[in-house]
């Protein structure tokens, strides 16, 4: 992924205002994050836990999307969930339910659309196995080539911006 500005991210949210766009709180150090190895980029706010956010470059352009974490209960360290997007395995709350607004008057109304994700959004890094899972070690072993797991991980990512109701690559 080619490195994005502050003004780049902030134009790029399709399912929230203007106003709310320009509040979101960027990730810090933007300019030092590996941009070579995302495929998008994904973060959680620090100041706003039950809050992430998600940048994903379609058809050369950015589309960003606000991601809401539903209020649950404590998840147990024994038992591992599985990321939705890239299939790494987590244990605990390494895997949160997060829910995107839809785009337009559906998500005016309220309508959502949700997917079990890697709690820190770093699946791009998880793939590659510049990150790996606290707690659990390595990623399982996978038949699939780095590159083929890549691709189907922004295929999964594109189902869930098409259900968001995103404009199509």
């Amino acid at each position: 992924m080619e490195p994005l500005g502050e003004n780049e991210i902030r134009a790029s949210f399709l399912n929230c205002s203007k106003g709310e766009a320009r509040r979101i709180s960027l990730p810090r150090g933007l300019a030092e994050l590996p941009w070579a190895d995302l495929d998008f980029l994904g973060w959680r706010d620090p100041g706003a836990p039950d809050r992430g956010y998600l940048v994903v470059v379609r058809g050369g352009k950015p589309q960003g999307i606000t991601l809401r974490v539903p209020q649950g209960g404590p998840r147990s360290l024994a038992r591992t969930t599985i990321c939705s997007f890239c299939l790494t395995g987590h244990p605990g709350s390494g895997v949160s339910l997060l829910a995107a607004r839809k785009v337009g008057a559906s998500g005016r109304d309220g309508n959502t659309v949700g997917a079990y994700m890697c709690a820190d959004l770093a699946c791009p890094l998880y793939v590659r196995g510049k990150k790996v899972p606290e707690f659990s070690g390595p990623r399982y072993k996978e038949s699939l080539s780095q590159d083929e797991q890549v691709a189907r991980m922004l295929g999964n990512v594109d189902e869930f911006l098409r259900k968001v109701g995103a404009p199509g690559a």
